[in-house]
Order: structure tokens, then C-alpha cells, then sequence
């Protein structure tokens, strides 16, 4: 170990691998695979035919859910085919229960009577036992499903039985020569023979059953495609997978009640697009391979939609190649505002700015062709994304003359709202160029608001649900988060900024009685509690009862119905603690009630609450200090003790040193490094020491710089070599806080790596001259040597680096 460096850690950086108390650890939500980068590009806005394949760099589909539903499809070709309504098959085929399925798996015509009432007056049923082949049939379907989905559940997998499968397949081709004039009941036979011999790992008899009845078969119906799924798997297995992904491609052409699941065979493959090309035998054929593919595709393929494009321009994949063009350019030209949630931009950092600027010009050109050519079914998608993509490049002038092209009366919703969206985004880039007034934003707005409230109830299995069905919700957030709050930022308008991080939390408890955390969303939470100084926060509370001017304000000052006012009282009192005035502190806190429960950390493995004394001198600063039994300081007690210590500097001159040291300590310890952080901060994060200092109160927070103050006023005020001892060891540590913020904020903490960090950090401390004069005036007292004694490798800081 190299022991120079290890005093960094000694005195007071091993709080960064601070383990043995877990305490709140700033961190956000889990990042959601449908709203990772800021978009205002509907991905449905060309519709959703093919909507399981928009763009979402984290998920292999965008959701896995078929468009059509298979039960409907089959229950409608059944019904067809026997003269009833698809409704009585859908309600046997699919939706009976358990005992009923026991019961059609044996149904004769014989037993017909013994179904339950119901049953027996469906006109499905009454029609199956009318047609001996048909109601056979059904019931040898019926006894095959167990079969075929026995390993259905992956937690509890049954093994399938591939000798009673054989003989299900043997029997259904026997059955073959009934049915041989019945099209209809021979595909569904034969089909039945595929899968029964491809679940039973027989693929040679699949393969032949295929070629042998199925193929010859000229039908559209449904099973024709499934036959066609199975014997592609048969395919694959037998060792040709690049014929396999041909075939799965061609179902997800034929069969949409399937197409999710051929489109996961075909990468299932892992067949070159080339390769598989070869067999095609038309346009169409080519470009749902080079789309298949390309739905696949995480980076830009302009290229491919090109493809797709010249061989079948009317095909509605197209919309979706585009959109998904559009989306993946979004990720690099939509930049976080800086005040809210927003994920690691690599990509941005590795791909150049000039290769972007390229793409985009070229996805607007193929866009333009696709509006002019009018080939494509909806040509004004190709005039909404190039407007869209000006506006992303800042051509707002482009932007608004190619939306001059359209009239959104005759527009259907989508792009309607679309439409919408780039106007709003046009006019809000206006309003920090003070050519647009933000009344006049408020009519959009409140149709924004309006769309939000269309919420789709998610499923228990997709807890982003929301985010993908209702694209406004994720649109109007980065709308207020990084369009208009950064603006005014820029302006100076805190107060407005505040609100309009509120105003873009719509998918919030609104009710204002749960406090902070169930009012706001975290990345507003997070706004609110760094960003706000006691001056903005006294410009909030008269907006609690004052009467707004402009519809603007009005729409805003709603927002604040959702914030507890006792919150919102120890929030403005929190923001004086950060400033030092204690006593205004101290009358914000004066406004809760007297059981107002204060952040208090909590030792998350034995479950108890943390309490820290913020007037103690420690000598390390790792580990930190927390008890159950000290004395339960809270930011009201601690305010009122920093206030009675204010007072008695300037009326207990003679002991003032004293006093100013013990607020020197109160400030130290409730910094980053210090016991008793909770009082100024509402999270505490190992990785945040590397991180730039941001917050205003960073200065304290980070870089003890009030404290340094007050420790070389105390030490002033001294003529005790042991007093100024402690002092200059308490400045020496506020100094090498102010010195390891400036280090370490230069980089993000994984751009370097431990031993980096370490070498820097020991250099700019062994310039610490407080250490220096430590040992050189202080060296003989009690204090050097026992803060030697406790921190064993001290001489480190105060021997020259050569």
C-alpha cells in the first residue's frame, strides 16, 4: 500500500466507501426502457401497425404484444366455416372453463347432451354437432393442446411427451383422408401433424408432413401461415437457418396475429440479411426481410428504409423506419436541461457532432421525397418529421414554413397533435428571445393538460406502460423539465422555474396531504430541494395567497395546491440554515406543528433512526458518528443553538473564540463530510463527492468554506497553543475539502480510474499549508499528538513531496 496516499482516506475520504450504515443514498426511479432520452416525436404518429417495433435502444421490441388477436382471427374463419357467429366460437374454443374443456376435449355427438346448459345452446356447438368431421376435429384439437403448451410456465417446465405427440401426429394425418375434398379441417389436420412431430423433436417428419399437405394447399387461411411458422422451425433445427428466417419473414407478412413471434425467429436465426435475401422471390419479399431486420437495429439504417422504400413506397413499415430514424436522432440533439433527471449520454460524447448533423440532413431528404413522391399512404408524415428535425437542429424558420404546408384542420389526430407539439416548441424557444409572450402559450398548454389525462391503465405486467401508451405524459414533463425551466433559469426567474417543474409532474398523488414525496415527482423533488434559495421560496409563499396577473401565472400558481405547507415551511427553513440565518430559520420552523417529524437518516440493517451531535470536533471524519442516545438534534433544535451562539460572539466577548468554534463545528459537521448532514441536505450520496459542485450551498456542503471562516476567527480570538492547535487541524480539513472538490468535480468519477484520482488527490493536498503550520507552531501539544495518534499516517500531510 502506498501509505503517502492513504492519509487522504485517514483524515477525512474514506467516507466515499463509508459502509458499515446504509443511509439515504440520493439515487432516482429505475430508468424506464420507454422514456431514457427527452422526446417530443410521437413514435405513434404514423400509426400503430407496426408499433411493436418502435425505437427503444434498451428493449429488444418495443412491446411484445400482437396487434391482432389471434383468438378473434381463428374464431372468425370457424365461423365462416360453419355459419355462425364468431362470438359463440370465441366463447367455446377460448373462453371456457377448465370443467367445459375436459368435456369438448371427449365431445361426440352422442355425449352433446351431457354439456352443461350454456353449451348446449351455442350455435358453435349445435353446428359441430351437426358436421361429424368438423366436431371430430375440434375435439382431437382440443386433446392435442395439453401437449403441445406442457412446458408452458419456464419456472415449473414439464417435459413434453414426444411418444403421445407421435401418435397424435400419426392420428391426424389418418384423419387426412376423411376430410381430403374439406380444405378447411385438411390444413388444420395437417398442421396439427407439423407441430405434434416438431414439439416431439421429429423434424424430418415435420418437414415432410409440410411439403407433403400443406404446401400444395393454395389457402389464406390462418393456419396455413402457422404450418408455415412450424415447419420453418423444423427448418432451423434441421440445420438451415438461413432458409428459416426467409420463411419466418414470410409469416410476419401473412399471419399479423403472429408477427412479434416470427419476427423474434428470424433474429432468432442470427442469419445474414444478405444470405436470407437470396431467397426471395420478390420486392415485397425483399423489403420485409431488410425491415425485419432493421426493426432490429439500435443505430442509424438510413439505408435500409431507403430499401424498403424503393421496393414497396406504399408500405406503412416505411412510417415506422422513418419515425424510428427520427427517434434514434433525437437521443443526440435533445440535450438534458441540466435541472432534472436525465440518463448518462455516452453516445453523445462518441458519435461527433458534424456525423449527427449529417444524418439528420439526410433522414429530412428521404422524409421530403416520401412527403413529395406521394407514393406512401400518409405523405404528410414525411412534412411533420422534416419540421421536426429543423426544429431539432434550431432552423425554426424551416420548421414553421414546412408546417405552413399542412392544414391541421384536415389533419386526422395524430398529427393534429403532432402539429401541435412543434408549435409549442417553436414558441417556447421564442420566449428566451423575448419575441413570443408566454400568456399566449397558455391555450396549448391547457390542451396538453387535456391529452395527459387520457391515461391507459397499465398492466400488472408492464409497470412503463403508462409512458408507452400515453406519449404525453413523458412529452409534457420534458416539455416543462428541459425546455422551459432551463429558459427560465437562464432568465433568472426562479420562481417560475419551480412551478414549471411542478407543472410537468401530471402523473402525481395531487391531493397535497402526503408531503413532498407524494406531490411531486423525484426529479422535482430533487429541483426543489437544491435549487431554491430562502428568497425564492419567500417569492412562493406570497404566491400561496396572492392572485396571479397573467393567465401564465395562474396556470402555474395552481400547481402549488399539491405542496403540503408544512413542507413547504421546513423546506424554506432548511434553505436559511444553508444561508446561516438561523433566527429566520428558526421562525419558518416556529410554523410546524410540535410533532413534525424531521429527515432523520436510519441505519437500513437494524432499522433504527440515526442521530448525530453537529457541535462535536472529530479527528477523523470516517466512520461517521451516529447514535441512538446523543442528544436528538433536529433542524429547529439545531437552529435555535446556532442562534443563542450568534448572539453571545458579540455579547460574550470573552469566551466569543468558543463560541465561534463551536459554529465553525456546527457547519463542518452538517456538511457532506460531517455527522450530521440531514440537517442542510435531504440526501447523501458516496458518489457525490465527485460530482461538480452544482448548488449554491455546495460552498458549505462540499468545501467547508463558512466553517474555514469561523475556525480562523475562533483561532484569532485565542492566545491557547492547544485551542489553535484544533483549529488549525479543522481548517487544515475544511482546506483539503475545498482542494478534493476542485480535484475530483473535474471529471465524472468512471472517466478515471482510483489510482488517477489518488495521485491527484495527493498532490493538491500535500500543498495544504495548514498542515504545514500544524506541525511547525503546534507540533508539541497534546492535541498534534493525539490527533497523530488517532490518525497514524498525519506525518504524510506535513512532510514535502519531492
Amino acid at each position: 500500500m502506498n501509505w503517502k496516499r492513504s492519509i487522504i482516506f485517514c483524515v477525512s475520504f474514506l467516507t466515499v466507501f463509508f459502509g458499515e450504515i446504509v443511509v439515504n443514498v440520493a439515487c432516482g426511479g429505475e430508468i424506464d426502457p420507454y422514456d431514457y432520452y427527452i422526446s417530443y416525436f410521437h413514435n405513434d404518429v404514423q400509426g400503430k401497425d407496426y408499433d411493436q417495433f418502435n425505437f427503444s435502444e434498451w428493449e429488444y421490441l418495443y412491446h411484445d404484444e400482437e396487434k391482432v388477436d389471434e383468438y378473434d382471427l381463428n374464431s372468425a374463419e370457424w365461423a365462416k366455416y360453419l355459419n355462425v357467429k364468431k362470438e359463440d366460437v370465441r366463447s367455446v374454443m377460448y373462453d371456457s372453463d377448465s370443467t367445459s374443456n375436459v368435456l369438448l376435449a371427449n365431445l361426440t355427438k352422442k355425449n352433446l347432451k351431457q354439456l352443461p346448459q350454456d353449451l348446449q345452446g351455442n350455435a358453435f356447438v349445435k353446428a359441430l354437432a351437426k358436421n361429424k368431421h368438423a366436431l371430430k376435429y375440434f375435439a382431437f384439437a382440443k386433446s392435442c393442446e395439453p401437449l403441445a403448451t406442457a412446458n408452458y410456465d419456464p419456472w415449473n417446465p414439464v417435459m413434453r411427451d414426444s411418444t403421445q405427440m407421435i401418435a397424435k401426429a400419426e392420428q391426424a394425418i389418418k384423419q387426412l383422408v376423411e376430410v381430403r375434398k374439406d380444405n378447411f379441417l385438411k390444413l388444420r389436420y395437417a398442421y396439427q401433424a407439423a407441430r405434434m412431430y416438431h414439439y416431439a423433436e421429429s423434424y424430418a417428419a415435420c418437414k415432410a408432413v409440410y411439403k407433403q399437405y400443406i404446401e400444395p394447399i393454395a389457402s389464406t387461411d390462418l393456419a396455413k401461415g402457422w404450418a408455415m411458422s412450424v415447419y420453418a422451425g423444423s427448418v432451423r433445427y434441421g440445420g438451415d437457418p438461413t432458409e428459416a428466417a426467409y420463411l419466418f419473414s414470410k409469416v410476419f407478412n401473412s399471419n399479423p396475429e403472429r408477427r412479434v413471434q416470427a419476427y423474434k425467429n428470424f433474429h432468432y436465426t442470427s442469419a445474414a440479411v444478405e444470405d436470407v435475401l437470396a431467397f426471395t422471390q420478390s420486392d415485397e419479399e425483399k423489403a420485409q426481410v431488410i425491415a425485419i431486420k432493421s426493426f432490429g437495429n439500435p443505430d442509424f439504417d438510413l439505408a435500409s428504409l431507403n430499401k424498403v422504400y424503393s421496393y414497396i413506397p406504399s408500405s406503412l413499415m416505411n412510417g415506422t423506419l422513418l419515425v424510428r430514424e427520427v427517434n434514434k436522432l433525437e437521443k443526440y440533439f435533445n440535450k438534458p436541461g441540466g435541472f432534472s433527471r436525465n440518463y448518462d449520454d455516452t453516445d453523445n460524447r462518441s458519435t461527433t457532432k458534424n456525423t449527427n448533423l449529417s444524418q439528420l440532413e439526410l433522414t429530412k431528404s428521404f422524409a421530403l421525397k416520401l412527403a413529395a413522391e406521394k407514393k406512401y399512404p400518409e405523405p404528410e408524415l414525411g412534412i411533420i418529421s422534416a419540421a421536426y428535425l429543423n426544429w431539432l437542429k434550431k432552423d425554426d424558420v424551416a420548421a414553421a414554413a414546412l408546417l405552413q404546408k399542412l392544414n391541421p384542420s384536415t389533419l386526422k389526430a395524430r398529427y393534429q397533435n403532432q402539429y401541435q407539439i412543434i408549435t409549442l416548441l417553436l414558441n417556447a424557444r421564442k420566449i428566451k428571445q423575448g419575441t413570443f409572450k408566454a400568456n399566449d402559450l397558455v391555450p396549448t398548454l391547457k390542451w396538453l393538460d387535456e391529452r395527459c389525462k387520457e391515461k391507459v391503465a397499465p398492466k400488472e405486467d408492464d409497470y412503463f406502460a403508462s409512458n408507452r401508451e400515453n406519449k404525453f405524459l413523458s412529452t409534457t414533463r420534458n416539455f416543462y423539465h428541459e425546455l422551459l425551466v432551463p429558459t427560465y433559469m437562464k432568465m433568472g426567474d426562479t420562481t417560475r422555474a419551480a412551478l414549471l417543474m411542478l407543472k410537468g409532474d401530471l402523473d402525481v398523488d395531487t391531493t397535497g396531504t402526503k408531503g413532498f414525496s407524494a406531490g411531486m415527482s423525484w426529479t422535482s423533488l430533487e429541483f426543489w430541494q437544491n435549487y431554491l434559495s430562502s428568497s425564492t421560496l419567500s417569492k412562493l409563499e406570497k404566491r400561496f395567497n396572492e392572485k396571479a396577473a397573467g393567465d401564465f401565472d395562474v396556470l402555474l400558481n395552481r400547481t402549488l395546491s399539491r405542496i403540503s405547507k408544512n413542507d413547504f415551511y421546513e423546506l424554506y427553513g432548511t434553505a436559511y440554515l444553508r444561508e446561516h440565518q438561523y433566527q429566520k430559520a428558526l421562525k419558518c420552523f416556529e410554523n410546524l406543528p410540535a410533532n413534525y417529524e424531521f429527515l432523520t437518516p436510519s441505519d437500513w440493517y437494524e432499522d433504527e433512526k440515526l442521530y448525530a451531535n453537529p457541535f462535536e470536533t472529530t479527528i477523523n471524519d470516517y466512520p461517521k458518528r451516529y447514535t441512538s442516545a446523543t442528544k436528538k438534534y433536529d433542524k429547529k433544535s439545531f437552529a435555535k443553538e446556532m442562534v443563542r451562539l450568534q448572539k453571545l460572539v458579540s455579547t460574550d466577548k470573552k469566551n466569543a473564540a468558543q463560541h465561534y468554534f463551536r459554529m465553525a463545528n456546527g457547519v463542518y459537521q452538517t456538511g457532506y463530510y460531517g455527522n450530521a448532514w440531514a440537517l442542510i441536505s435531504y440526501n447523501w450520496s458516496s458518489y457525490a463527492v465527485y460530482e461538480k459542485s452544482k448548488y449554491a450551498y455546495d460552498q458549505d456542503f462540499k468545501m467547508a468554506a463558512t466553517a474555514k471562516k469561523w475556525y480562523l476567527k475562533a483561532r484569532s480570538l485565542s492566545t491557547d497553543v492547544e485551542f489553535k492547535a484544533k483549529c488549525t487541524f479543522m481548517l487544515a480539513k475544511c482546506e483539503q475539502k475545498s482542494k478534493s472538490n476542485q480535484v475530483l468535480g473535474l471529471s465524472n468519477w468512471y472517466d478515471i480510474s482510483y489510482t488517477e484520482r489518488d495521485n491527484r488527490l495527493a498532490y493538491v493536498n500535500s500543498k495544504n499549508a495548514y498542515f504545514a503550520e500544524l506541525k511547525q507552531h503546534y507540533g508539541q501539544t497534546a492535541y498534534y499528538k493525539k490527533a497523530a495518534y488517532e490518525c497514524s499516517y498525519l506525518s504524510d500531510f506535513v512532510v514535502p513531496t519531492k
